[in-house]
Protein backbone atom coordinates (compact mmCIF):
# COMPACT_ATOMS: atom_id res chain seq x y z
CA UNK A 1 0.00 0.00 0.00
CA UNK A 2 1.12 3.77 -0.81
CA UNK A 3 1.60 6.16 1.80
CA UNK A 4 3.80 9.21 2.53
CA UNK A 5 5.88 10.09 5.85
CA UNK A 6 6.68 13.50 6.41
CA UNK A 7 10.28 15.28 8.03
CA UNK A 8 12.38 17.79 7.57
CA UNK A 9 14.36 17.98 4.28
CA UNK A 10 18.25 18.26 5.40
CA UNK A 11 19.57 17.66 1.65
CA UNK A 12 17.11 18.28 -1.68
CA UNK A 13 17.20 16.22 -4.36
CA UNK A 14 15.54 12.91 -5.48
CA UNK A 15 16.56 9.57 -4.45
CA UNK A 16 14.52 6.11 -5.70
CA UNK A 17 15.46 3.10 -4.27
CA UNK A 18 15.39 0.16 -1.81
CA UNK A 19 15.12 0.33 1.84
CA UNK A 20 18.26 -0.76 3.75
CA UNK A 21 16.92 -1.03 7.47
CA UNK A 22 19.87 -0.09 10.16
CA UNK A 23 19.59 -1.25 13.64
CA UNK A 24 21.93 -0.45 16.25
CA UNK A 25 21.24 -3.45 18.42
CA UNK A 26 23.71 -5.15 15.75
CA UNK A 27 26.17 -3.97 18.04
CA UNK A 28 28.74 -6.35 19.65
CA UNK A 29 27.67 -5.70 23.24
CA UNK A 30 30.25 -5.82 26.19
CA UNK A 31 30.94 -9.26 28.15
CA UNK A 32 31.56 -8.82 31.56
CA UNK A 33 30.67 -10.86 34.32
CA UNK A 34 29.18 -10.25 37.36
CA UNK A 35 29.76 -11.09 40.94
CA UNK A 36 27.30 -13.19 42.72
CA UNK A 37 25.97 -10.89 45.29
CA UNK A 38 25.08 -8.24 42.03
CA UNK A 39 23.35 -10.73 39.93
CA UNK A 40 20.24 -9.63 41.25
CA UNK A 41 20.64 -6.29 40.76
CA UNK A 42 21.60 -7.00 36.98
CA UNK A 43 18.43 -9.21 36.80
CA UNK A 44 16.59 -6.39 37.96
CA UNK A 45 18.51 -3.80 35.53
CA UNK A 46 17.20 -5.71 32.96
CA UNK A 47 13.60 -5.83 34.06
CA UNK A 48 13.54 -1.93 34.03
CA UNK A 49 14.78 -2.01 30.63
CA UNK A 50 11.67 -4.21 29.94
CA UNK A 51 9.54 -2.00 32.13
CA UNK A 52 10.87 0.98 30.00
CA UNK A 53 10.38 -0.26 26.26
CA UNK A 54 6.56 -1.64 27.27
CA UNK A 55 5.83 1.70 28.39
CA UNK A 56 7.17 3.17 25.49
CA UNK A 57 4.86 1.11 23.00
CA UNK A 58 2.37 2.01 25.03
CA UNK A 59 2.69 5.54 24.77
CA UNK A 60 3.27 5.21 21.11
CA UNK A 61 -0.03 2.97 20.48
CA UNK A 62 -2.01 5.51 22.79
CA UNK A 63 -1.12 8.95 20.99
CA UNK A 64 -0.90 7.25 17.27
CA UNK A 65 -1.46 10.14 14.97
CA UNK A 66 -4.69 10.38 13.40
CA UNK A 67 -3.16 10.71 10.03
CA UNK A 68 -0.77 7.61 10.13
CA UNK A 69 -1.53 4.67 8.27
CA UNK A 70 -3.57 1.92 9.78
CA UNK A 71 -0.97 -0.41 9.56
CA UNK A 72 1.21 1.61 12.64
CA UNK A 73 -1.29 0.26 15.39
CA UNK A 74 -1.05 -3.17 14.20
CA UNK A 75 3.08 -2.99 14.18
CA UNK A 76 3.00 -1.61 17.61
CA UNK A 77 0.95 -4.52 18.96
CA UNK A 78 2.92 -7.06 17.23
CA UNK A 79 6.20 -5.48 18.75
CA UNK A 80 4.59 -5.61 22.31
CA UNK A 81 4.00 -8.66 21.48
CA UNK A 82 7.64 -9.89 20.72
CA UNK A 83 8.43 -7.83 23.34
CA UNK A 84 6.13 -9.60 26.33
CA UNK A 85 7.51 -12.96 24.87
CA UNK A 86 9.45 -15.11 27.50
CA UNK A 87 11.79 -15.53 24.56
CA UNK A 88 12.87 -12.32 25.09
CA UNK A 89 11.56 -10.96 28.34
CA UNK A 90 12.87 -13.88 30.81
CA UNK A 91 15.35 -15.86 28.87
CA UNK A 92 18.17 -13.01 29.46
CA UNK A 93 17.32 -13.07 32.89
CA UNK A 94 18.14 -16.80 32.89
CA UNK A 95 21.39 -16.32 31.24
CA UNK A 96 22.37 -13.57 33.24
CA UNK A 97 21.69 -15.95 36.17
CA UNK A 98 23.67 -19.05 34.65
CA UNK A 99 26.16 -17.66 32.77
CA UNK A 100 26.76 -14.53 36.00
CA UNK A 101 27.43 -11.78 32.69
CA UNK A 102 26.11 -8.31 32.20
CA UNK A 103 22.33 -7.68 30.94
CA UNK A 104 23.72 -6.28 27.40
CA UNK A 105 25.49 -9.65 26.69
CA UNK A 106 22.44 -11.53 27.73
CA UNK A 107 20.46 -9.93 25.04
CA UNK A 108 22.97 -9.82 22.31
CA UNK A 109 23.04 -14.14 22.87
CA UNK A 110 19.15 -14.02 23.06
CA UNK A 111 18.64 -12.05 19.93
CA UNK A 112 21.54 -14.06 17.83
CA UNK A 113 20.16 -17.28 18.66
CA UNK A 114 16.73 -15.85 17.69
CA UNK A 115 17.68 -14.36 14.53
CA UNK A 116 19.05 -17.74 13.88
CA UNK A 117 15.46 -19.41 14.01
CA UNK A 118 14.27 -16.95 11.99
CA UNK A 119 16.91 -17.76 9.19
CA UNK A 120 15.59 -21.57 9.36
CA UNK A 121 11.94 -20.48 8.59
CA UNK A 122 10.71 -21.20 5.07
CA UNK A 123 7.49 -19.15 5.01
CA UNK A 124 8.55 -15.69 3.57
CA UNK A 125 6.40 -13.82 5.65
CA UNK A 126 7.61 -15.50 8.83
CA UNK A 127 11.22 -15.45 8.42
CA UNK A 128 10.94 -11.36 7.09
CA UNK A 129 9.63 -10.83 10.86
CA UNK A 130 13.43 -11.10 12.41
CA UNK A 131 13.30 -7.08 11.46
CA UNK A 132 10.61 -6.69 13.95
CA UNK A 133 12.53 -8.79 16.74
CA UNK A 134 15.85 -6.46 15.87
CA UNK A 135 13.72 -3.28 16.35
CA UNK A 136 12.29 -4.47 19.72
CA UNK A 137 15.78 -5.58 20.98
CA UNK A 138 17.45 -2.12 19.79
CA UNK A 139 14.81 -0.17 21.88
CA UNK A 140 16.02 -2.65 25.07
CA UNK A 141 19.80 -2.40 24.24
CA UNK A 142 19.51 1.30 23.91
CA UNK A 143 17.81 1.52 27.25
CA UNK A 144 20.68 -0.49 28.64
CA UNK A 145 23.62 1.08 27.47
CA UNK A 146 22.12 4.42 27.05
CA UNK A 147 24.42 5.21 23.99
CA UNK A 148 24.19 4.92 20.79
CA UNK A 149 26.44 1.77 19.22
CA UNK A 150 28.13 0.53 16.44
CA UNK A 151 26.48 0.25 13.47
CA UNK A 152 27.25 -2.74 11.01
CA UNK A 153 28.61 -2.18 7.30
CA UNK A 154 26.04 -2.55 4.69
CA UNK A 155 25.27 -5.30 2.00
CA UNK A 156 28.24 -3.87 -0.75
CA UNK A 157 26.12 -5.47 -4.16
CA UNK A 158 23.75 -2.71 -5.79
CA UNK A 159 24.96 -0.46 -2.74
CA UNK A 160 23.84 3.17 -5.18
CA UNK A 161 20.53 1.59 -4.95
CA UNK A 162 20.05 1.98 -1.58
CA UNK A 163 18.27 4.09 0.87
CA UNK A 164 19.31 3.90 4.42
CA UNK A 165 16.52 4.18 6.89
CA UNK A 166 17.53 4.76 10.68
CA UNK A 167 15.85 5.65 13.87
CA UNK A 168 18.51 7.72 14.68
CA UNK A 169 22.42 7.88 13.45
CA UNK A 170 25.41 9.97 15.14
CA UNK A 171 27.57 12.15 13.16
CA UNK A 172 30.20 9.47 13.72
CA UNK A 173 27.58 7.20 12.43
CA UNK A 174 27.10 9.57 9.14
CA UNK A 175 30.79 9.54 8.64
CA UNK A 176 31.10 5.83 8.54
CA UNK A 177 28.44 5.82 5.58
CA UNK A 178 31.06 8.29 3.47
CA UNK A 179 32.25 4.57 2.44
CA UNK A 180 29.31 3.56 1.18
CA UNK A 181 27.10 4.64 -1.84
CA UNK A 182 23.75 4.88 -0.41
CA UNK A 183 21.10 6.95 -2.84
CA UNK A 184 20.08 8.74 0.56
CA UNK A 185 18.91 8.10 3.94
CA UNK A 186 16.16 9.07 6.30
CA UNK A 187 15.79 8.59 10.27
CA UNK A 188 12.62 9.02 12.61
CA UNK A 189 14.83 11.84 14.96
CA UNK A 190 16.77 14.88 14.20
CA UNK A 191 16.53 18.45 13.51
CA UNK A 192 17.71 20.60 10.43
CA UNK A 193 20.96 21.80 11.81
CA UNK A 194 21.93 18.78 13.98
CA UNK A 195 25.65 17.93 13.59
CA UNK A 196 24.13 14.63 12.08
CA UNK A 197 22.00 16.88 9.23
CA UNK A 198 25.23 19.20 8.96
CA UNK A 199 27.42 15.98 8.32
CA UNK A 200 24.65 14.02 5.85
CA UNK A 201 25.01 17.40 3.98
CA UNK A 202 28.23 16.72 2.76
CA UNK A 203 27.36 13.27 1.74
CA UNK A 204 25.39 15.32 -1.26
CA UNK A 205 22.49 12.69 -1.38
CA UNK A 206 19.07 13.15 -0.18
CA UNK A 207 18.36 13.09 3.02
CA UNK A 208 15.69 13.75 5.82
CA UNK A 209 15.33 13.68 9.17
CA UNK A 210 12.30 14.05 11.94
CA UNK A 211 10.00 11.57 10.34
CA UNK A 212 9.41 10.17 13.78
CA UNK A 213 7.83 6.39 12.31
CA UNK A 214 9.86 5.76 9.24
CA UNK A 215 12.39 2.94 11.03
CA UNK A 216 8.94 1.32 12.22
CA UNK A 217 6.68 1.69 8.85
CA UNK A 218 9.43 0.97 6.24
CA UNK A 219 10.47 -2.78 5.49
CA UNK A 220 13.80 -4.04 4.21
CA UNK A 221 14.05 -4.05 0.55
CA UNK A 222 10.56 -1.88 -0.19
CA UNK A 223 11.13 0.54 -2.76
CA UNK A 224 10.71 4.09 -2.03
CA UNK A 225 11.60 7.57 -3.18
CA UNK A 226 13.36 10.33 -0.76
CA UNK A 227 12.36 14.00 -1.91
CA UNK A 228 14.95 16.01 0.37
CA UNK A 229 14.00 19.18 -1.55
CA UNK A 230 10.12 18.86 0.21
CA UNK A 231 11.22 16.27 2.99
CA UNK A 232 8.32 13.46 1.84
CA UNK A 233 8.87 10.08 1.85
CA UNK A 234 6.73 8.03 -0.30
CA UNK A 235 6.67 4.82 0.65
CA UNK A 236 5.90 1.38 -2.41
CA UNK A 237 5.00 4.35 -4.68
CA UNK A 238 2.43 3.40 -7.83
CA UNK A 239 3.12 3.18 -11.45
CA UNK A 240 2.17 7.28 -11.62
CA UNK A 241 4.32 8.41 -8.46
CA UNK A 242 7.31 6.55 -9.57
CA UNK A 243 7.15 7.87 -13.60
CA UNK A 244 6.36 11.43 -12.40
CA UNK A 245 9.33 11.74 -9.70
CA UNK A 246 11.95 9.51 -12.05
CA UNK A 247 11.42 12.77 -14.26
CA UNK A 248 11.50 15.42 -12.01
CA UNK A 249 15.15 13.50 -10.43
CA UNK A 250 16.15 13.18 -14.53
CA UNK A 251 15.36 17.34 -14.33
CA UNK A 252 17.14 17.73 -11.04
CA UNK A 253 20.33 15.98 -12.32
CA UNK A 254 20.10 18.15 -15.34
CA UNK A 255 20.02 21.45 -13.35
CA UNK A 256 23.30 20.07 -11.54
CA UNK A 257 25.28 19.51 -14.76
CA UNK A 258 24.43 23.27 -15.62
CA UNK A 259 25.85 24.43 -12.45
CA UNK A 260 28.92 22.50 -13.15
CA UNK A 261 29.91 24.83 -15.59
CA UNK A 262 29.92 28.00 -12.96
CA UNK A 263 33.03 26.09 -11.42
CA UNK A 264 36.05 28.17 -12.51
CA UNK A 265 34.16 31.78 -12.12
CA UNK A 266 34.79 34.25 -10.05
CA UNK A 267 32.01 34.78 -7.70
CA UNK A 268 31.26 38.75 -8.42
CA UNK A 269 28.43 40.61 -7.88
CA UNK A 270 26.51 42.70 -11.26
CA UNK A 271 27.64 45.63 -9.66
CA UNK A 272 31.08 44.47 -9.30
CA UNK A 273 31.54 42.99 -5.39
CA UNK A 274 33.56 40.14 -4.91
CA UNK A 275 33.36 37.32 -2.63
CA UNK A 276 34.91 34.11 -1.45
CA UNK A 277 33.71 31.04 -1.92
CA UNK A 278 34.88 28.36 0.46
CA UNK A 279 34.11 24.95 1.70
CA UNK A 280 33.58 23.45 4.82
CA UNK A 281 35.37 19.80 5.32
CA UNK A 282 35.38 16.96 7.93
CA UNK A 283 38.15 14.39 6.62
CA UNK A 284 40.76 14.68 3.98
CA UNK A 285 38.30 12.85 1.28
CA UNK A 286 36.46 15.64 1.19
CA UNK A 287 38.93 17.95 -0.69
CA UNK A 288 38.51 16.39 -4.19
CA UNK A 289 34.38 17.29 -4.15
CA UNK A 290 35.63 20.94 -2.72
CA UNK A 291 37.93 20.96 -5.92
CA UNK A 292 35.31 19.90 -8.30
CA UNK A 293 33.12 22.39 -7.20
CA UNK A 294 35.39 25.28 -7.48
CA UNK A 295 36.25 26.14 -3.67
CA UNK A 296 38.64 28.77 -3.01
CA UNK A 297 39.72 27.52 -0.06
CA UNK A 298 38.51 25.07 3.15
CA UNK A 299 36.86 27.86 5.58
CA UNK A 300 36.53 24.80 7.98
CA UNK A 301 37.70 21.82 8.85
CA UNK A 302 36.06 20.00 11.17
CA UNK A 303 38.95 17.67 13.16
CA UNK A 304 36.58 16.41 15.48
CA UNK A 305 35.64 13.56 13.24
CA UNK A 306 39.09 12.05 13.26
CA UNK A 307 38.72 11.58 16.58
CA UNK A 308 35.21 9.19 16.44
CA UNK A 309 34.32 5.60 16.18
CA UNK A 310 37.55 4.25 16.61
CA UNK A 311 39.92 2.06 19.10
CA UNK A 312 42.17 4.92 20.93
CA UNK A 313 43.09 8.76 19.74
CA UNK A 314 44.90 9.65 16.71
CA UNK A 315 48.75 10.46 17.43
CA UNK A 316 50.76 13.53 16.51
CA UNK A 317 51.83 12.03 13.56
CA UNK A 318 48.38 10.44 11.88
CA UNK A 319 46.72 14.29 12.92
CA UNK A 320 49.49 15.76 10.90
CA UNK A 321 49.82 13.70 8.02
CA UNK A 322 45.91 14.23 7.34
CA UNK A 323 46.50 17.81 7.76
CA UNK A 324 49.44 18.16 5.34
CA UNK A 325 47.26 15.58 3.07
CA UNK A 326 45.23 18.85 3.25
CA UNK A 327 46.71 21.66 2.79
CA UNK A 328 48.56 19.79 -0.27
CA UNK A 329 45.74 18.62 -2.17
CA UNK A 330 44.43 22.63 -1.79
CA UNK A 331 47.80 23.49 -3.97
CA UNK A 332 48.08 26.40 -1.88
CA UNK A 333 44.61 28.34 -1.12
CA UNK A 334 43.91 28.78 2.60
CA UNK A 335 42.89 26.06 4.63
CA UNK A 336 41.34 27.14 8.19
CA UNK A 337 41.96 24.24 10.14
CA UNK A 338 39.56 23.97 13.27
CA UNK A 339 40.73 22.50 17.06
CA UNK A 340 38.69 19.64 18.00
CA UNK A 341 34.94 21.01 18.64
CA UNK A 342 34.11 17.05 20.85
CA UNK A 343 31.35 17.46 23.35
CA UNK A 344 27.62 18.11 22.76
CA UNK A 345 26.20 15.58 20.51
CA UNK A 346 30.51 14.24 19.10
CA UNK A 347 32.14 12.23 21.22
CA UNK A 348 35.74 10.66 21.44
CA UNK A 349 35.14 7.14 22.97
CA UNK A 350 37.70 7.67 25.93
CA UNK A 351 35.79 10.80 26.53
CA UNK A 352 33.54 11.87 29.62
CA UNK A 353 30.36 10.87 30.00
CA UNK A 354 27.25 12.87 28.46
CA UNK A 355 26.05 15.71 30.67
CA UNK A 356 22.59 16.85 31.30
CA UNK A 357 22.90 19.76 28.90
CA UNK A 358 25.77 19.18 27.05
CA UNK A 359 25.78 21.87 24.74
CA UNK A 360 26.47 23.93 27.43
CA UNK A 361 28.57 21.93 29.73
CA UNK A 362 32.41 21.23 28.69
CA UNK A 363 33.22 21.04 24.77
CA UNK A 364 35.34 22.60 22.23
CA UNK A 365 37.93 24.54 23.62
CA UNK A 366 36.64 24.35 27.37
CA UNK A 367 37.42 20.66 26.79
CA UNK A 368 40.95 21.69 25.04
CA UNK A 369 42.08 23.72 27.76
CA UNK A 370 40.99 20.84 30.35
CA UNK A 371 42.96 18.89 28.21
CA UNK A 372 46.49 20.62 27.60
CA UNK A 373 48.79 17.56 26.09
CA UNK A 374 46.30 16.65 23.67
CA UNK A 375 45.52 19.51 22.78
CA UNK A 376 49.51 20.80 22.03
CA UNK A 377 49.65 17.45 20.48
CA UNK A 378 46.75 18.78 18.20
CA UNK A 379 48.39 21.64 17.83
CA UNK A 380 52.38 20.65 17.18
CA UNK A 381 50.66 18.44 14.21
CA UNK A 382 48.84 21.76 12.51
CA UNK A 383 52.13 23.57 13.11
CA UNK A 384 54.45 21.10 11.82
CA UNK A 385 51.33 20.67 8.37
CA UNK A 386 51.27 24.72 8.21
CA UNK A 387 55.08 24.26 6.04
CA UNK A 388 53.01 22.50 3.45
CA UNK A 389 50.60 24.91 2.84
CA UNK A 390 48.81 27.75 3.76
CA UNK A 391 47.26 26.42 7.25
CA UNK A 392 45.43 28.88 9.53
CA UNK A 393 43.97 27.61 13.29
CA UNK A 394 40.77 28.75 14.35
CA UNK A 395 39.76 28.03 18.03
CA UNK A 396 35.81 26.90 18.39
CA UNK A 397 33.72 28.49 20.91
CA UNK A 398 35.05 31.19 22.71
CA UNK A 399 33.47 33.01 25.46
CA UNK A 400 35.83 35.36 27.27
CA UNK A 401 39.37 36.50 26.55
CA UNK A 402 40.75 34.51 28.90
CA UNK A 403 39.74 31.50 27.03
CA UNK A 404 41.59 32.88 24.21
CA UNK A 405 44.93 33.89 25.96
CA UNK A 406 44.98 30.46 27.25
CA UNK A 407 44.70 28.94 23.65
CA UNK A 408 47.14 31.37 22.43
CA UNK A 409 49.38 30.67 25.04
CA UNK A 410 49.62 27.02 24.17
CA UNK A 411 50.13 27.52 20.59
CA UNK A 412 53.25 29.55 21.50
CA UNK A 413 54.37 26.50 23.85
CA UNK A 414 53.71 24.26 20.56
CA UNK A 415 55.83 26.54 18.93
CA UNK A 416 58.56 26.63 21.19
CA UNK A 417 58.83 22.72 21.53
CA UNK A 418 59.06 22.31 17.76
CA UNK A 419 61.69 25.00 17.93
CA UNK A 420 64.03 23.00 20.53
CA UNK A 421 63.26 20.13 18.19
CA UNK A 422 64.22 21.66 15.33
CA UNK A 423 60.72 20.82 13.34
CA UNK A 424 60.05 23.56 10.75
CA UNK A 425 56.81 25.19 10.62
CA UNK A 426 54.85 28.24 9.44
CA UNK A 427 55.95 31.51 12.16
CA UNK A 428 53.30 33.14 10.87
CA UNK A 429 50.48 30.94 11.09
CA UNK A 430 47.48 32.80 11.48
CA UNK A 431 44.96 32.04 14.42
CA UNK A 432 41.40 33.28 14.54
CA UNK A 433 38.45 32.45 16.78
CA UNK A 434 34.76 31.33 16.08
CA UNK A 435 32.10 33.20 17.59
CA UNK A 436 29.73 30.92 18.46
CA UNK A 437 28.72 32.46 21.85
CA UNK A 438 26.28 35.66 22.03
CA UNK A 439 28.10 37.08 24.48
CA UNK A 440 31.30 36.84 22.06
CA UNK A 441 29.54 38.34 19.21
CA UNK A 442 27.99 41.04 21.90
CA UNK A 443 31.37 41.69 23.50
CA UNK A 444 33.67 41.14 20.21
CA UNK A 445 36.17 44.05 20.44
CA UNK A 446 37.92 41.64 23.17
CA UNK A 447 38.64 38.94 20.59
CA UNK A 448 39.70 41.62 17.60
CA UNK A 449 42.43 43.08 19.71
CA UNK A 450 43.98 39.52 20.23
CA UNK A 451 42.87 37.30 17.02
CA UNK A 452 43.95 37.15 13.55
CA UNK A 453 40.46 36.66 11.74
CA UNK A 454 37.00 35.30 12.83
CA UNK A 455 34.05 33.43 11.78
CA UNK A 456 31.00 32.79 12.80
CA UNK A 457 29.47 29.55 13.92
CA UNK A 458 25.59 30.48 13.16
CA UNK A 459 24.24 26.54 14.15
CA UNK A 460 25.23 27.34 17.63
CA UNK A 461 24.86 31.17 17.47
CA UNK A 462 21.28 30.49 16.71
CA UNK A 463 20.64 27.58 19.12
CA UNK A 464 22.09 29.90 22.19
CA UNK A 465 20.69 32.76 21.21
CA UNK A 466 17.21 31.42 20.79
CA UNK A 467 17.67 28.60 23.93
CA UNK A 468 16.50 25.96 21.38
CA UNK A 469 17.97 22.21 21.12
CA UNK A 470 19.03 22.31 17.38
CA UNK A 471 19.42 18.22 17.66
CA UNK A 472 16.07 18.56 18.81
CA UNK A 473 12.71 18.00 16.19
CA UNK A 474 10.28 18.62 18.42
CA UNK A 475 11.23 22.29 18.96
CA UNK A 476 12.93 22.63 15.51
CA UNK A 477 10.14 25.07 14.06
CA UNK A 478 11.20 27.49 17.04
CA UNK A 479 15.18 27.42 15.41
CA UNK A 480 14.88 30.68 13.10
CA UNK A 481 17.40 32.50 11.59
CA UNK A 482 15.73 35.59 10.63
CA UNK A 483 14.63 36.00 14.23
CA UNK A 484 15.33 39.57 14.39
CA UNK A 485 18.20 38.89 17.90
CA UNK A 486 20.13 36.37 15.12
CA UNK A 487 20.19 39.26 12.51
CA UNK A 488 21.13 42.17 14.55
CA UNK A 489 23.90 39.99 16.40
CA UNK A 490 25.28 39.06 12.70
CA UNK A 491 24.88 42.45 11.57
CA UNK A 492 27.16 43.85 14.62
CA UNK A 493 29.35 41.32 14.04
CA UNK A 494 30.00 42.23 10.54
CA UNK A 495 29.96 45.61 10.72
CA UNK A 496 32.49 45.69 13.86
CA UNK A 497 35.12 43.51 12.38
CA UNK A 498 34.98 45.53 9.47
CA UNK A 499 35.39 48.62 11.31
CA UNK A 500 38.43 46.63 13.06
CA UNK A 501 40.05 45.80 9.85
CA UNK A 502 39.89 42.07 10.71
CA UNK A 503 38.20 38.80 8.18
CA UNK A 504 35.09 37.55 9.25
CA UNK A 505 34.02 34.34 7.40
CA UNK A 506 30.50 32.68 8.31
CA UNK A 507 30.78 28.79 8.27
CA UNK A 508 27.32 27.63 9.45
CA UNK A 509 24.54 26.39 7.50
CA UNK A 510 23.50 29.82 6.83
CA UNK A 511 26.05 30.31 4.89
CA UNK A 512 25.06 27.58 2.27
CA UNK A 513 21.10 28.49 2.62
CA UNK A 514 20.71 30.35 -1.28
CA UNK A 515 17.49 31.68 0.18
CA UNK A 516 19.86 33.46 2.78
CA UNK A 517 22.60 34.16 0.24
CA UNK A 518 21.94 37.69 -0.63
CA UNK A 519 21.09 38.94 2.60
CA UNK A 520 24.28 38.03 4.42
CA UNK A 521 25.71 40.01 1.59
CA UNK A 522 23.70 43.05 1.81
CA UNK A 523 24.48 42.71 5.74
CA UNK A 524 28.34 42.97 5.38
CA UNK A 525 29.60 39.33 4.72
CA UNK A 526 32.05 38.78 2.22
CA UNK A 527 33.22 35.09 3.02
CA UNK A 528 31.06 31.97 3.16
CA UNK A 529 32.11 28.20 4.07
CA UNK A 530 29.87 25.66 3.42
CA UNK A 531 29.34 22.11 2.39
CA UNK A 532 30.77 21.53 -1.34
CA UNK A 533 27.46 20.61 -2.50
CA UNK A 534 26.06 24.08 -1.92
CA UNK A 535 28.93 26.14 -3.61
CA UNK A 536 27.67 26.16 -7.09
CA UNK A 537 24.06 26.97 -5.88
CA UNK A 538 25.71 30.22 -3.27
CA UNK A 539 27.84 31.44 -6.47
CA UNK A 540 25.03 31.36 -8.81
CA UNK A 541 22.80 33.54 -6.62
CA UNK A 542 25.67 35.58 -6.50
CA UNK A 543 26.42 36.57 -9.92
CA UNK A 544 22.75 37.50 -10.53
CA UNK A 545 23.11 39.54 -7.31
CA UNK A 546 23.23 43.69 -7.41
CA UNK A 547 24.39 44.66 -3.93
CA UNK A 548 22.83 48.44 -4.12
CA UNK A 549 19.44 47.32 -4.90
CA UNK A 550 19.65 44.45 -1.69
CA UNK A 551 20.92 46.29 0.61
CA UNK A 552 18.27 49.02 1.21
CA UNK A 553 16.06 46.28 2.11
CA UNK A 554 18.20 43.99 4.53
CA UNK A 555 18.51 47.93 6.23
CA UNK A 556 14.66 47.62 6.31
CA UNK A 557 15.03 43.96 7.88
CA UNK A 558 17.21 44.89 10.76
CA UNK A 559 14.24 47.23 11.41
CA UNK A 560 11.40 44.72 11.47
CA UNK A 561 10.24 42.52 14.40
CA UNK A 562 7.37 41.06 12.69
CA UNK A 563 8.34 37.83 11.30
CA UNK A 564 5.64 37.79 8.61
CA UNK A 565 7.23 41.08 7.16
CA UNK A 566 10.30 39.67 7.47
CA UNK A 567 9.49 36.90 5.43
CA UNK A 568 8.16 39.16 2.61
CA UNK A 569 11.19 41.33 2.64
CA UNK A 570 13.70 38.49 2.13
CA UNK A 571 11.28 37.53 -0.64
CA UNK A 572 11.89 40.81 -2.59
CA UNK A 573 15.69 40.61 -1.84
CA UNK A 574 15.49 37.18 -3.65
CA UNK A 575 12.84 38.54 -6.21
Amino acid sequence: MTFTIHGIGVSGGIAIGHAHLVSRAKLEAAHYSVPPHQIAEESARFDAAIRAVRAEFEELRTNVPATAPAEFAAFINLHLTILDDSTLSAVPRSIIETEQCNAEWALKVQMDALLARFDEIEDDYLRERKADVIQVVERIMKRLTGQPGYIPPPPTNGEHSLILVAHDLSPADVVQFKRHRFASFITDLGGATSHTAVVARSLNIPSIVALHYARQLIRENELIIVDGTQGVVIVDPDRQALGEYRLRQHQFDIERRKLKRLKDTRPVTLDGVAVELQANIELPGDVAAARENGAMGIGLFRTEFLFLRRDGLPDEDEQFEAYRNVAQNMDGLPVTIRTYDLGADKHAEDSQPITVNPALGLRAIRLCLTEPQRFLTQLRAMLRASRYGKIRILIPMLMNAAEADQALQLIRQAKASLDDEGVPYDPDVEVGGMIEVPAAALALDMFTKKLDFLSIGTNDLIQYTLAVDRTDDTVAHLYDPLHPAVLGLLAHVFRTANKRGIPVALCGEMAGDVALTRLLLALGLRQYSMHAAHLLDVKQHILKSNLAEIRPLAAKMLRTTDSRKLRALLDRINA
